[in-house]
C-alpha cells in the first residue's frame, strides 16, 4: 500500500474532521447545476419536503380542533387552540383595523404562526438522527448524502415568506387605497410631490429592506441555533474519541440541556416576531399617508 493510500485509508477510518462534519450537515440535499454555469434554478428538496411536512401537520391540527370544537366544556387540546387563536385576533385587531381584511389577515398571522414554530421546532430533533435515518434509506454511506431538517435555517424558505408577505401587503394596498391613489402616494410621500422620483425611490428601498429585514431576521436566528447544537455534538463527539476525565461529558450535558431549554424560547419567540411584522405590515398598507 502506497503513503497516499495509507492515509487515506486511515483518515477514512477517523472518520470527518470537525469541519467536514459541519459542513456535511449545512449541506443541502438539492439539484446541482453545471460547474461554472450561473444557474437559479437549484432546489434544495429537503427544505420543500419538510416545510410541506411540517405545514401539513399544521393544517392538520387546526382542522382536527375545528371539526372537534365543543360548546360545553373543552378539553386540553382544544382550550389550547382556542386561546391560541384568541390571542392572535387579539393581535390582529389591535393592529389591522379594517374588520373585512381581518377576516383574511388573522387566519393567515395565525398559520403563519404555527408553521414556523412547528419548521422551527425541527432543531429540537437530534443533529444526526434524521440524516443517518436518511443516509441508511439512500446508502450513502454517511459520507455523500445530504438532509437539513430545518426549513427556516435556509434563506430562501425564509424570504419565500417575506415576499409572499410583501405581496400581500402590496394587494392591500391596491385593494384599499386604489390603484391611482396608492401610485400617488409612492411618488408623494414623504417629502411631497415635488420630490416624486426621490419618494419614490425612498418608498422602493423601504419595501425592499422590509421584505429583507423580515426574512433574514428568522434565518440568522434559526441557522444560529443549529451551528450551536452542531458544535454541542462535537462535543459529544470528542468525549467518544476521548476516555480520560469527566469534565467534558459534564459539560456536553449541561450545554446540551442548557441551550435546548434556551432554544424553547427562540424557537416560539421567532415565530412571534415573524407573525407580528407580518400583521405590522399589513397593517401599514391600509394606512394612508
Amino acid at each position: 500500500m502506497s503513503a497516499e493510500a495509507a492515509v487515506a485509508d486511515n483518515a477514512a477510518h477517523q472518520g470527518p474532521t470537525a469541519g467536514e462534519y459541519i459542513v456535511h450537515h449545512l449541506t443541502h440535499w438539492q439539484n446541482h447545476p453545471m460547474k461554472g454555469v450561473i444557474d437559479f434554478s437549484v432546489v434544495n428538496y429537503d427544505s420543500i419536503f419538510w416545510s410541506v411536512l411540517t405545514g401539513l401537520i399544521g393544517c392538520y391540527i387546526l382542522f382536527k380542533a375545528a371539526k372537534g370544537a365543543t360548546a360545553g366544556v373543552p378539553g386540553r387540546f382544544q382550550a389550547a387552540v382556542e386561546m391560541l387563536v384568541e390571542f392572535v385576533d387579539t393581535q390582529a385587531k389591535g393592529i389591522v383595523h379594517n374588520a373585512n381584511s381581518r377576516k383574511l389577515v388573522a387566519p393567515l398571522a395565525l398559520t403563519v404562526f404555527v408553521w414556523i414554530f412547528l419548521m422551527n421546532s425541527m432543531d429540537f430533533l437530534p443533529v444526526d438522527l434524521i440524516p443517518k435515518v436518511w443516509d441508511s434509506i439512500a446508502g450513502g454511506g454517511g459520507h455523500h448524502t445530504y438532509m437539513r431538517v430545518v426549513p427556516t435555517a435556509d434563506l430562501s424558505v425564509t424570504l419565500g415568506m417575506s415576499v409572499s408577505v410583501l405581496l400581500i401587503c402590496i394587494f392591500y394596498n391596491i385593494k384599499i387605497k386604489g390603484f391611482g391613489h396608492w401610485m400617488h402616494e409612492l411618488f408623494s410621500a414623504p417629502f411631497g410631490a415635488k420630490l416624486g422620483p426621490i419618494n419614490f425611490l425612498f418608498q422602493m428601498i423601504e419595501f425592499i429592506a422590509k421584505t429583507v429585514s423580515h426574512g433574514m431576521r428568522l434565518f440568522g436566528n434559526m441557522y444560529a441555533g443549529e451551528l450551536v447544537f452542531m458544535l454541542i455534538a462535537l462535543m459529544g463527539s470528542a468525549l467518544a474519541a476521548s476516555a480520560s476525565g469527566i469534565m467534558l461529558p459534564i459539560a456536553h450535558i449541561i450545554a446540551g440541556s442548557v441551550w435546548s431549554i434556551f432554544h424553547i424560547l427562540i424557537v416560539g419567540l421567532q415565530a412571534f416576531v415573524f407573525m407580528m411584522l407580518t400583521l405590522v405590515y399589513v397593517g401599514q398598507a391600509h394606512d394612508a399617508h
